[in-house]
């Protein structure tokens, strides 16, 4: 891999025996159906706060038929949203922002350098950069394919107010 340095090496990693798997990924995001964009996590560095998990890509994606015709290219906000997932897990997990649930909070310098296609393999990488408990966090990312980089950036998460949006919700509804 010439010139990018990864957040983790490829060989570090025991893609056999997951740390987490589908069923343990759901304990700790909400996302489910056509929205969960891990399949498994298969490395966890509590002090490095580092964290690498995997989408394997099938022909029975969402959006395969749309994106495009007879040249199926994962949409880049769904390579994104499988990094935020990942981040959210590995900081849901270990408790740090302290919230119920983590949203979107913002991109940075985010490129996309490969495409991801049916049949391969997405791995994540994601290692905590910074992290101000009840506020924000901010993770830079990597998404490999084979040994290249398909997507890197930076992702910022914010606490998802639960029971505000909740009440919201409640009083729309009467």
């Amino acid at each position: 891999m010439a010139g990018k340095e990864l957040i983790i090496e490829l060989s570090k990693l025991d893609f056999e025996n997951p740390v987490a798997d589908i069923e343990a990924i759901r304990q700790y995001n909400p996302q489910r159906f056509e929205m969960e964009q891990l399949t498994a996590v298969v490395y966890e560095d509590t002090e490095k706060h580092i964290c690498v998990g995997y989408k394997d890509i099938t022909s029975d994606e969402f959006w395969v038929r749309g994106h495009m015709p007879r040249m199926p290219l994962m949409p880049g906000v769904i390579m994104l949203e499988a990094a935020a997932q990942l981040c959210s897990y590995y900081v849901q997990k270990l408790d740090l922002l302290g919230s119920p649930m983590i949203g979107f909070g913002g991109l940075e310098d985010v490129r996309f350098r490969d495409p991801v296609l049916p049949g391969s393999r997405l791995i994540i990488m994601s290692e905590l950069v910074k992290l101000r408990r009840g506020r924000m966090l901010i993770s830079r990312f990597q998404g490999v394919v084979g040994e290249s980089i398909a997507v890197e950036g930076i992702i910022k998460g914010i606490p998802i107010p639960v029971e505000a949006l909740k009440q919201m919700q409640d009083n729309a509804a009467s």
